[in-house]
């Protein structure tokens, strides 16, 4: 959710397990007043009154469904906006820890614009919506103000489809859900922008198959790494590669980029929530942010010959990038950076490097801060001229 002091709730409650076998029947839906004890009210999330109707009131909170779990199932709500901006929906697939979830949501102020709703993991309490994006992750939908509309979420295996208003045709298809949690607490959530929900009911399906649809790695791109633990980024000097002593003390933890090449490093290291400065003002974009984390990356590339090759490279929110000890690029993609509107989506055509390569083994070395919105990177080697 493109909001950098984004933080999720952390959930300590004893869940009951209503699991459905395959082939089972179905039981029937759970309706879940708005006034029932069953809700865990979390932030701004209260029990209020809309043109009539008695439901749920949330702006910068969440509403949690008390001692229920849920693997495959369907999620129905009425939804009712007043906000000229913000981010509402669902969350599901919630672990006991609250750490590790999956998102979808409105951008109540993208109104038919390509990203006006989006589908986000939560890996290790950060939102990942800028390594996550295009078909199967964004979409368009016209979103409607001061009017009752509803919405559907279907859950099924390691995919989901979200209805917004029209229920016989999913508005965005998810092909294959990130977090890797199968099962876990359901929530409605609203990062900002006073938004009512009423007529709240989820079932269970019968389990379906796991089956992953993963998108090809295309040719080039660098799949092997190792991370090191994370550090506070404003007591490093980024400039600068680590020394060889202190590399070799590090616990490195060998890693796989996930298809389409990204390394969420989300799923191996805890987000940081710093309250970044630039968000609200541009002109600090340059200061020091406290709070920021850093994670160094390394894999080596073997070269037949001296060359220069071409380093593809999307990164979330800053990159220093040092091959065999030398520093060649130092850059920052975070939201709001670049420009006031800049969101910071991840892509590997984001920004190239020139790597000259020496004949033999040599070390790639990434150093990559976080701010929020994900943190990630993606590396593809390409020849010159392709």
């Amino acid at each position: 959710m493109n909001d950098l002091s984004r933080r999720f709730a952390l959930f300590a409650l004893t869940p009951l397990f209503f699991g459905s076998a395959a082939g089972a029947q179905s039981p029937k839906a759970l309706s879940v007043p708005a006034d029932s004890p069953r809700w865990d009210l979390q932030g701004k999330a209260q029990a209020s009154d809309y043109q009539g109707r008695k439901c749920l009131l949330i702006d910068g909170g969440t509403a949690i469904l008390k001692d229920f779990e849920m693997r495959d199932g369907v999620l129905d709500v009425d939804v009712a906006t007043t906000a000229n901006r913000g981010f509402a929906g669902f969350q599901f697939r919630i672990d006991r820890e609250g750490a590790n979830a999956e998102e979808v949501y409105l951008r109540l102020h993208k109104s038919g614009a390509p990203d006006a709703m989006q589908y986000t993991p939560i890996l290790n309490t950060g939102a990942n919506w800028q390594l996550y994006n295009g078909p199967g992750f964004t979409g368009a939908v016209d979103i409607p103000k001061g009017v009752w509309f509803h919405l559907r979420l279907e859950v099924s295996g390691a995919q989901a489809k979200f209805y917004v208003k029209d229920m016989e045709k999913a508005s965005l298809e998810i092909n294959d859900l990130k977090s890797g949690i199968q099962k876990g607490q359901v929530a409605l959530y609203v990062l900002t922008g006073a938004t009512y929900f009423s007529n709240f009911e989820v079932r269970h399906t019968p389990d379906a198959p796991w089956e992953r649809h993963l998108a090809a790695i295309p040719p080039g791109t660098l799949t092997k790494w190792s991370l090191s633990p994370s550090y506070d980024a404003l007591a490093r000097d980024l400039e600068r590669p680590l020394p060889r002593s202190e590399s070799d003390a590090i616990h490195w933890r060998d890693v796989e980029a996930e298809p389409p090449g990204i390394v969420p490093i989300n799923r191996y290291r805890e987000s940081p929530h710093p309250q970044v400065t630039f968000q609200g003002d541009f002109s600090k974009r340059l200061d020091p942010q406290p709070g920021m984390k850093v994670v160094y990356a390394r894999t080596r590339i073997d070269s037949d010959r001296d060359q220069v090759k071409k380093l593809e490279l999307g990164y979330s929110d800053d990159v220093s990038v040092f091959l065999n000890g030398k520093i060649l690029y130092r850059g920052r993609s975070a939201q709001g950076f670049r420009d006031p509107a800049f969101l910071g989506i991840v892509n590997p055509e984001n920004d190239v490097v020139y790597l000259p390569l020496k004949k033999g083994s040599n070390e790639l070395l990434l150093a990559v801060s976080e701010l929020g919105g994900g943190w990630g990177f993606i590396c593809r080697l390409m020849d010159l001229g392709n």
